[in-house]
């Protein structure tokens, strides 16, 4: 009998490891990350699935891949195995909580162990750390909008009791004392500071650095003035704090967010950058897609057609359910977004184009769809705004045969979009917008999403018409502030 080449290749491991086996025996790498994984919460997440195409084994591949691409190495742990002390940080893709598993029932009742350090009223977020013997409490108070703030407890006891900062808020837009526990808006436009670039500054999470440096993340935004909307929604921002000598949590000078921060003393580590141009040629679909409420993999296909992301149709835009927006999240209110689309609608349930959406109730699309009026394909711009429907069909044009190039203009309060059938002369259709709106102190119904820019296909009866859409550019200039 003869050997064959996966014999060979087993023979010469065997050699490898008969070499330098005992050199490996015992040997360890010490990460100090863990990545909990547990069946329990397999079982679970498959009794009470998010999305029927996403798996628990999926959660876990993506944070694994998350932390390899921050260049964390990590030990996936079972549940039962996991020894805490050992790990700088714990990371559990998936959670189910049972206080007494042999009785399957949670026991007791929740323990109040802190009402806030200010006054502000809405506290949530807690989070709690312990650092040099002590536990501290850091939550979010003031509501999400323009009185939101950073505050901070510590106790020597889990338990409690906590006392307060004596300096809280130890971060916010909107420095002074006020009293809102009754007031239930969270925006609070009252509380908007002249002086301050930065707003809604709030919600914070603290790390500390092998070097010993604290720096503090939290959400803001930069509103439109004098509208006070916040087109780009949330935003992340970064300010250096140091622990005092009598163990709190403090910036330089005073608790005003800033602009810029100092510059961490650890050394560069790149991260790759979302490219301006995706020609959809990698095979993957970009980790930088949103789809509102699921999966993009769901209905976006880079695969079927190479070289393009296939979108397959769904409901309707204003749906709550399954639609197929394909998108990225706006990061400057000025930025211009094309892409070159092939679709040819058959009945008038079929429509494919370019979107700026805040939620199911505001977006303006730039279509091609079947018009009965026209008998065939055309290319129109549709409007919705807090649920009211608008179709300029003033601009509204037949389109012509083969592929479309669609463009989106962002510039400032103006917002407009263009199309071409050669990729070159592009004329205006429809009226131009106010970007204002897209924010949530005019949307009515959603809230911290921030304007997404993308790919849209719906098809109303079958779901199963499918658009082709052969790039997406993305430039936005992010030098440019909020006015």
């Amino acid at each position: 009998m003869g050997t064959n080449p996966a014999y060979e290749e087993v023979c010469r491991t065997g050699q490898e490891w008969k070499r330098i086996g005992a050199a490996l025996c015992s040997m360890k790498k010490d990460n100090r990350t863990a990545l909990v994984v547990d069946n329990h919460s397999l079982s679970a997440f498959k009794w009470f699935p998010i999305d029927k195409d996403l798996t628990y084994n999926d959660v876990v591949r993506w944070m694994y891949d998350s932390l390899y691409e921050m260049n964390i190495e990590c030990d996936i742990v079972d549940i039962n195995a996991l020894e805490p002390d050992r790990y700088d940080m714990i990371v559990t893709p998936a959670l189910y909580c049972v206080s007494a598993p042999e009785k399957q029932q949670i026991i007791g009742y929740p323990k109040r162990i802190w009402r806030g350090g200010t006054d502000r009223g809405c506290i949530e977020a807690p989070h709690l750390t312990k650092h040099d013997g002590w536990y501290y409490i850091m939550c979010a108070e003031g509501g999400t909008g323009y009185n939101h703030c950073v505050t901070m407890g510590r106790s020597r006891n889990v338990w409690g009791p906590y006392e307060k900062d004596p300096e809280n808020p130890i971060l916010t837009s909107a420095p002074g004392v006020s009293y809102e526990r009754d007031d239930p808006d969270h925006l609070k436009p009252k509380y908007y500071n002249p002086d301050s670039i930065l707003q809604k500054s709030g919600h914070g999470s603290y790390v500390e650095t092998p070097d010993g440096e604290v720096y503090l993340f939290y959400h803001t935004a930069r509103p439109f003035v004098p509208e006070l909307r916040c087109t780009l929604g949330r935003e992340m921002a970064v300010q250096k704090m140091r622990w005092t000598e009598d163990g709190w949590l403090r910036m330089d000078e005073g608790n005003l967010a800033r602009v810029e921060t100092v510059e961490s003393s650890l050394p560069e580590c790149p991260m790759p950058k979302i490219p301006d141009f995706d020609d959809f040629d990698s095979g993957e679909l970009g980790n930088w897609y949103y789809a509102p409420r699921i999966m993009p993999q769901s209905f976006a296909d880079v695969k079927a057609r190479p070289g393009y992301v296939r979108i397959r149709g769904q409901e309707a835009r204003t749906s709550l359910n399954r639609v197929s927006i394909l998108a990225r999240k706006l990061t400057s209110v000025y930025a211009r977004i094309t892409t070159k689309m092939e679709f040819e609608p058959e009945v008038y349930q079929h429509s494919a184009g370019l979107i700026i959406y805040y939620d199911n109730m505001n977006y303006v699309n730039l279509r091609k769809y079947y018009s009965e009026t026209l008998g065939g394909p055309a290319i129109s711009v549709v409007q919705l705004e807090n649920g009211r429907k608008t179709e300029y069909n003033d601009w509204r044009v037949p389109a012509p045969e083969g592929a479309v190039w669609m463009r989106l203009y962002v510039e400032g309060r103006k917002t407009w979009f263009e199309w071409s059938a050669d990729g070159k002369d592009y004329r205006k259709i429809g009226p131009e917008f106010d970007t204002t709106k897209f924010s949530d102190e005019y949307c009515k119904y959603g809230e911290f999403t921030g304007t997404m820019a993308g790919l849209t296909c719906a098809d109303r009866m079958k779901h199963e018409k499918y658009a082709d859409f052969d790039f997406f550019e993305y430039i936005a200039d992010e030098t440019k502030g909020v006015e």
